[in-house]
């Protein structure tokens, strides 16, 4: 079978070749993106004087019905066609005849690609901001619950400070809504229009660049032609977009698994997002967070892969660019489904707020506030109210006790000049409470962080 490139060569493409070239098998997910960029194109064509009104309307026609066809899984992808550009424009031409072969007219594969590629890469930036937003609101709603549950905040992963649950939620949807910026920032810088570039220098045609990118809904047309055909700074940014995303989903994640085991016995999963053991009937794994760590790493690879891809090219377009679509396709839908099914796990899952309590009584977690009230109440400067704590802590390790548990006494026998009113300091929910500056943990600033992200996702709808 003849290529439609085939003029200029004397023997036919080996099927070996066929093969190793193709791209159809995958990129076909784009034959939405590749029609409507042809029906703007071919209207834009007609406008500018060089197709006729009833060639336009032969051209409309057919894309419709292969489109049509495609969407009733009716269309035949033949590797032989190389590309869903090539495979539809044959399709096209086999149902309208002659006119269908001048749709490519001030047209390249280079920037016909480009055009189908940014808007499906455009399109999923705003789909994926969707599930975040989503995922969000699913946190918000747990979080609500647990304003005043404590919980131990933790540096190097020990006791450190009590804080509640909702505030530690909150960390998460603070990372969310930065996810969400770069994915709409990304939107808005890449929203330009590549198509009536050709293959790298422009046409010769009089075409009209502005209508097709208002028909398509970019904000603008690019620049610079030469640029914008080998351009892929776009699927680079959704990638990294994705990676970042992926990866506090992944911290959170590691979370679920630690909080769900019996030492921590913070949480647990619901059966319906948790599987068993084939061979160990007591066992309840966390597999839904066990697999958001793993596919953190898949997409990190996909984000590797394209840098490498891109590093050495020369300009303009180079066949190298065929790769940059199935790392993207896989990041996407490993990224939808990621968001979606870690919003139905933490909705389904139980909040342990006892064990969350009764872990804040180990650990010594309300240290720094006596090293505060040694400041506060006692005048003494703050490196010797860090030494004076850290003895009381070692008292209580000698003791077995937690210093916000300890007997007044031994305070007394450390240091004369703590008086009995260092007891309140010590409490737990008092330690949490303390932490009022703007940000911090306290209950009514936690409901303050809350409220601002519960506003932000209603006006952001």
């Amino acid at each position: 079978m003849d290529k439609m490139w085939s003029g200029r060569f004397s023997a036919s493409a080996s099927s070996l070749l066929d093969k190793f070239n193709a791209s159809i098998m995958y990129d076909r997910k784009l034959y939405k993106e590749d029609i409507e960029g042809s029906l703007a194109h071919a209207a834009m064509l007609a406008k500018q004087g060089i197709l006729t009104t009833e060639e336009l309307i032969l051209i409309t026609d057919g894309l419709n019905q292969v489109y049509k066809e495609i969407e009733a899984d009716e269309f035949e992808w033949n590797i032989a066609d190389e590309d869903l550009h090539m495979g539809i424009e044959k399709r096209l031409t086999a149902i309208i005849g002659d006119a269908g072969k001048k749709l490519h007219t001030a047209r390249s594969r280079n920037d016909q690609v480009a055009v189908d590629f940014r808007r499906y890469v455009l399109r999923q930036n705003l789909e994926i901001v969707k599930g975040l937003k989503l995922l969000m609101q699913e946190v918000i709603v747990v979080a609500d619950k647990h304003t005043e549950t404590l919980i131990p905040g933790m540096t190097h992963l020990q006791h450190a400070q009590p804080i509640n649950f909702a505030f530690h939620l909150g960390a998460y949807l603070s990372m969310f809504k930065r996810d969400i910026a770069r994915f709409e920032d990304s939107h808005k810088r890449n929203n330009i229009s590549p198509l009536g570039c050709a293959a790298l220098a422009g046409t010769p045609h009089n075409v009209d660049r502005g209508m097709t990118a208002e028909l398509l809904g970019f904000d603008s047309v690019s620049v610079n032609c030469l640029d914008t055909v080998s351009d892929r700074d776009f699927a680079l940014e959704i990638l990294f977009n994705i990676s970042t995303m992926m990866m506090h989903i992944s911290r959170l994640s590691e979370e679920l698994v630690m909080w769900s085991s019996y030492e921590f016995g913070f949480v647990e999963l619901s059966d319906e997002y948790s599987t068993g053991s084939s061979i160990m009937p007591q066992k309840k794994n966390p597999d839904v967070p066990e697999l958001l760590r793993g596919k953190t790493g898949r997409v990190y690879g996909a984000l590797m892969g394209l840098l490498t891809v891109m590093k050495g090219l020369p300009l303009a377009y180079n066949k190298d660019t065929q790769e940059d679509k199935e790392g993207v396709f896989d990041a996407v839908e490993t990224a939808t489904i990621s968001l979606e099914i870690l919003k139905e796990a933490i909705k389904t899952m139980e909040v342990k707020a006892h064990n969350m309590e009764s872990a804040c009584g180990v650990g010594h977690l309300s240290a720094t506030d006596l090293a505060d009230y040694l400041v506060e109440k006692c005048d003494i400067p703050f490196r010797e109210a860090h030494f004076i704590t850290g003895r009381a802590v070692a008292k209580g390790e000698e003791l077995k006790t937690d210093i916000s548990k300890m007997d007044f006494k031994y305070f007394k026998e450390i240091d004369a000049r703590i008086n009995e009113d260092v007891m309140p300091y010590l409490g737990l929910r008092h330690s949490m409470n303390a932490r009022t500056s703007e940000g911090g943990t306290a209950t009514t600033r936690t409901k303050e962080q809350l409220e601002y992200f519960k506003t932000y996702l209603k006006e952001t709808k």
